[in-house]
């Protein structure tokens, strides 16, 4: 039976739900992995995990579509991911199978959290491990935890999606040959900073260059971009420094094979972002947020698509992809993961 939740008021934060999954690596192997009621996790004061931030996540949804089916969205790119995110950062890596298991297994747990159709809300899952066994050397642990936990969340955008103004920050988010390229915590925390600095100063994001030579877009703190050009070309930033994003990736699918729009993956001098029509933020959290203004250090540059409301071939993509999701607009073989 559906929970007794104000899902219209649903906010975008942690609400505990009954269950979640955990599973232990330890002396090479992992165990077969267990649900759980407790939500709490004991670990040594020395854990690896809390002295030199050895952790990674993921983040993904699960919602009701059209018919009344629990699905999620592409669990497999999550799951190669966060694979990819632990050979880099020397953890083990949970099987990527298992890894999709544990995500239906767990949604199914709380498939009471999961909000109805047409509410705008979903289940978010988030993934994640870390380096649970004491470490004061600077070396990888030995030993891992991996789990999954669920919190129902309402839409990121209450009453619609507003343009959001981003400026060009004097941070740099990631280092040539850095981690830029894969989820990992201690990104995040370096992003804090700026995050609440350009929030004092009145802007929702910033929009990174790259560190190297601080002339081409890469992406936010938390999201991917993409432009639209005033072709109708949907046009992606290309760096290996930014955040394979599965949304975006899906959004470029959208744009060449369900619109049949023309669409690049290339280095986009930052010099060029006056001349496009529209631009936006992607990620699982919003799918699309669109973009009316960049600042850069006083200069504005505004989108012709304006401060008021999507772009045209934003909304158009916004529109499909979320049709996909929700079972309005047939899938592409693999994409949707039915739950229940």
């Amino acid at each position: 039976m559906a929970k007794n939740i104000d899902w219209a008021n649903l906010g975008f934060g942690y609400m505990k739900t009954d269950y979640r999954y955990v599973s232990n690596f330890k002396d090479g192997k992992w165990d077969e992995g267990t649900i759980t009621t407790d939500e709490n996790i004991i670990m040594n004061e020395c854990a690896c995990v809390l002295q030199y931030a050895q952790t990674c996540f993921e983040g993904m949804k699960a919602y009701r579509t059209v018919d009344g089916k629990v699905v999620t969205f592409r669990p497999d790119m999550n799951a190669k991911r966060m694979a990819d995110t632990c050979k880099y950062l020397e953890m083990a890596v949970f099987p990527e199978d298992r890894f999709v298991e544990a995500v239906v297994e767990t949604v199914r747990k709380n498939i009471d959290y999961v909000p109805p159709y047409g509410s705008g809300a979903s289940l978010y899952i988030r993934p994640y491990m870390f380096g649970s066994n004491p470490v004061m050397g600077v070396k990888p642990a030995s030993e891992f935890q991996f789990r999954v936990f669920t919190s129902p969340v309402g839409p990121y955008f209450k009453g619609g999606a507003k343009p959001i103004t981003l400026r060009v920050p004097d941070f740099d988010r990631a280092a040539p040959h850095g981690t830029g390229h894969i989820k990992a915590g201690l990104n995040y925390a370096m992003s804090l900073h700026a995050i609440v600095d350009a929030h004092n100063q009145g802007y929702n994001e910033n929009m990174y260059l790259d560190s190297a030579t601080r002339t081409k877009v890469e992406e936010t703190g938390g999201a991917n971009i993409i432009f639209v050009t005033k072709d109708n070309t949907v046009v992606t930033p290309k760096s290996s420094t930014i955040l394979p994003s599965i949304t975006r990736r899906s959004l470029m699918y959208v744009a060449e094979h369900y619109l049949g729009l023309k669409v690049e993956e290339r280095e986009i001098p930052f010099s060029e972002v006056k001349d496009f029509a529209e631009c936006a933020l992607c990620g699982t959290a919003a799918v699309l947020s669109p973009v009316g203004k960049v600042v850069d250090h006083g200069n504005e540059i505004l989108f012709p698509s304006g401060m008021e409301k999507m772009g045209e071939v934003t909304k158009k993509l916004y529109d499909t992809l979320t049709g996909i999701q929700m079972g309005r607009i047939e899938a592409p073989e693999g994409w949707i993961v039915q739950i229940a």
